[in-house]
């Protein structure tokens, strides 16, 4: 399969509001014994927890950007919190989700620079991808979670076959996450406005640089999302 910067385009919508993102593939190329991530892991543990607190995260610039993003859509951050926040808010009382090393190195990433990660299964997608706002009444079905009704204008990313793969910068479906089948996936960071596009670029190049260590390769460019035409 040939992996280009054609796969995820942006609707004139989503473009408009600001949003973009950076993505990129890996293959996994041979499965690696031990836990080589846990140094990783303890670092940005021991980093955000000297650097911010519960009650100053949402001050942090990168999370008010993503947290004001949300506030002008309608939506309560408080209650919706994008995933890195959701993520940090963790770390600081001590917990690391272990999920999977692939994912485990995604949040790493994320843990990192404040910036929302989604890795997905590349054999369960239908390419290309687009984000857009949703339509009244289109479902999603998150990981972890029962099968919801999306209102009108919510930001999602959707494949071709019309899956709601992702709520942007919030949560991803379970039909098409990481799985310990997984050997093709599709590593995504997304921006919002007032977020330094170099750091979502940075945040998806550290994944790649995190899955090295764990047995996976680069399989095609790095690239940011381009508009849908």
């Amino acid at each position: 399969m040939s992996y280009d910067c054609d796969l995820i385009r942006l609707s004139d919508e989503a473009k408009a509001r600001g949003l973009f993102l950076y993505f990129t593939f890996l293959e996994l190329q041979k499965e690696v014994v031990g836990d080589p991530l846990s140094e990783a892991i303890a670092k940005a543990l021991s980093v955000i927890s000297a650097s911010a607190s519960l009650e100053g995260l949402k001050e942090d610039p990168v999370v008010r950007a993503y947290r004001d993003f949300y506030w002008r859509l309608g939506i309560d951050p408080t209650k919706v919190r994008p995933s890195s926040e959701a993520l940090a808010r963790r770390a600081l009382r001590g917990e690391f989700p272990r999920v999977s090393p692939l994912v485990d190195a995604g949040n790493v990433a994320s843990l990192e620079t404040l910036v929302p990660i989604g890795i997905y299964d590349l054999d369960l997608l239908r390419l290309p991808l687009v984000v857009r706002l949703s339509e009244a009444g289109e479902r999603f079905m998150p990981i972890g979670g029962k099968e919801q009704p999306l209102p009108r204008g919510y930001p999602i990313m959707v494949d071709s076959s019309g899956t709601v793969v992702h709520i942007y910068a919030h949560r991803d479906s379970t039909l098409t996450s990481v799985r310990p089948s997984t050997r093709r996936a599709l590593v995504v960071g997304t921006g919002a406005p007032k977020v330094p596009e170099d750091l979502v670029e940075r945040a998806v190049r550290r994944v790649v640089e995190l899955a090295k260590d764990i047995g996976w390769a680069p399989a095609g460019p790095l690239c940011e999302a381009k508009p849908d035409v």
